[in-house]
């Protein structure tokens, strides 16, 4: 493996939301429609959406919202919408900096803006066994229940829930 890069975070907003747009048609598999890039924007919340940046230059970018938890809409989970690394810079920690940097804006805001906050979660496609234990391994997260039919337009369709309890 090779060593950590040092990146800086930055604020995804109106003049480089492109750049988002940029990064995830290069990760990922399906693409986002405008109304995901909006949304982002409209948050305004650098703590939970943001860019890693080495150089200079855009090289990830982490995506997450805030949303009622499934089963007890009185309390919430943080989800993990996006996270995306450039293939050049995989390996380099920028992911783990990424979430890491989520997580520690929860625990810094966990007793006023997270405080009915329990979890934090995402989906991932069954096949994508780097994501899957990148989260378990290095994050603690636990593999949850199979979702038939998640995606539309990948094969194979079926995603795990990953989700790690906070409170």
């Amino acid at each position: 493996m090779s060593k950590r890069l040092k990146i800086d975070f930055g604020s995804i907003n109106d003049n480089n939301v492109e750049m988002l747009r940029k990064v995830n048609s290069a990760c990922f598999p399906i693409s986002y429609n405008d109304n995901f890039y909006k949304d982002v924007v409209a948050r305004k919340n650098q703590g939970l959406n943001k860019f890693a940046y080495y150089g200079g230059f855009v090289i990830g970018a982490v995506c997450t919202r805030l949303e009622p938890l499934p089963g007890d809409e009185s309390r919430k989970r943080l989800y993990i919408m996006t996270l995306g690394v450039l293939a050049a810079y995989r390996g380099r920690e920028v992911g783990t900096q990424l979430i890491e940097s989520v997580l520690n804006y929860y625990e810094e805001n966990k007793s006023d803006q997270f405080k009915d906050v329990d979890e934090i979660a995402l989906h991932v496609q069954i096949s994508n066994d780097d994501a899957i234990n990148f989260y378990i391994e290095r994050f603690d997260f636990v593999r949850g229940d199979m979702v038939e039919n998640y995606y539309r337009r990948i094969d194979p369709p079926h995603c795990y829930l990953l989700y790690k309890k906070l409170q």
